[in-house]
């Protein structure tokens, strides 16, 4: 049982860092969503009985129309909101690869930037941490050792879409 003021169950999410050609694929919430108007990674809330990587395939395949590989997790932040008594587990996976153009069915925008860029942008507070070390160049090492072992350990199925060689 919660008391007044205490915290709310912990919601676990999940998020992809969608990399092409070194930059990231991030998103910008709605005037109409929590948080609105804030920048953010595409992903989502984990349902009941729902694996990570299950969750946010789905996520992914909402928000931007994709059936995404997902990779490993690269990160994992537990963030309280102050005042609003809510806490957010959030997991962090890398996706270098998916099926299908991406298209934008829910955010006010996405953009394609370099993880040197990110800190121009007003991310959700959760995300700030990592924010600061994708910006740093501290994960973009691990994320792009984690594309060489994806492009060298699977074999694109026939009629599957990579992601476009030129950068949007």
């Amino acid at each position: 049982m919660l008391t007044k003021g205490a915290l709310s169950p912990m919601k676990q999410v999940v998020a992809a860092l969608i990399f092409r050609h070194r930059r990231l694929l991030i998103c910008q919430r709605t005037k109409y969503q929590t948080m609105p108007l804030k920048w953010e990674f595409p992903g989502g809330k984990i349902e009941s009985g729902e694996q990570p990587r299950d969750a946010l395939r789905r996520e992914l395949d909402e928000e931007l129309g994709i059936d995404a590989m997902i990779g490993d997790e690269i990160a994992r932040i537990k963030h309280c909101y102050r005042g609003k008594n809510a806490a957010v587990e959030l997991r962090f996976y890398v996706v270098h690869e998916w099926r299908r153009e991406i298209e934008n069915r829910i955010f006010r925008a996405v953009r394609w930037v370099y993880p040197a860029d990110l800190l121009r942008y007003d991310f959700l507070d959760a995300d700030h941490r990592l924010v600061k070390d994708l910006a740093a160049g501290n994960l973009e090492q691990l994320a792009l050792s984690q594309e060489l072992k994806s492009k060298s350990n699977t074999k694109t199925p026939e009629g599957s879409a990579r992601p476009p060689k030129n950068p949007a």
